[in-house]
């Protein structure tokens, strides 16, 4: 579906070149599954338990976590969490939210870079989910 339109399908390929070099790949795919999980997109759910096991090298249990949005590794559990908090309540976070993931010891950038991630997967989310793109990654 996003390649019949040349304008999303580039600002899509700007904003995924741009936040691959944010944060680390494993934090990336923990963010991505939390979103799927938040926006019930199948696709991606599977696409990125794939790629989390594959090339992030998640466990299971990890990948399983971060669909709920937490992390057997604390800094990992924070990014997941407030990942997570940040799709559901559509940007609209707490104080609380901020403080919790700053503690864990992630910078200003950083917290832009997460919820740029969110945006970039919500917007993935949305494509497949009015697309119902057909799950061709193994079944989760």
């Amino acid at each position: 579906m996003l390649s019949n339109s040349p304008v999303a399908i580039s600002a899509h390929a700007a904003l995924n070149q741009g936040l691959g070099k944010a944060l680390d790949v494993k934090i990336r795919e923990r963010i991505a599954l939390a979103v799927a999980a938040v926006n019930g997109c199948e696709y991606c759910n599977a696409a990125h338990t794939f790629t989390g096991f594959t090339f992030a090298k998640l466990s299971r249990e990890e990948i399983e976590l971060a669909r709920q949005g937490s992390s057997g590794e604390p800094r990992a559990a924070a990014a997941a969490a407030f990942a997570r908090r940040v799709a559901k309540a559509r940007g609209k976070v707490s104080q609380d939210d901020i403080d919790a993931v700053r503690a864990a010891g992630f910078s200003e950038a950083q917290i832009v870079e997460i919820v740029a991630l969110v945006a970039e997967n919500f917007f993935t989310n949305l494509i497949n989910n009015v697309a119902g793109t057909e799950v061709d990654f193994p079944a989760v």
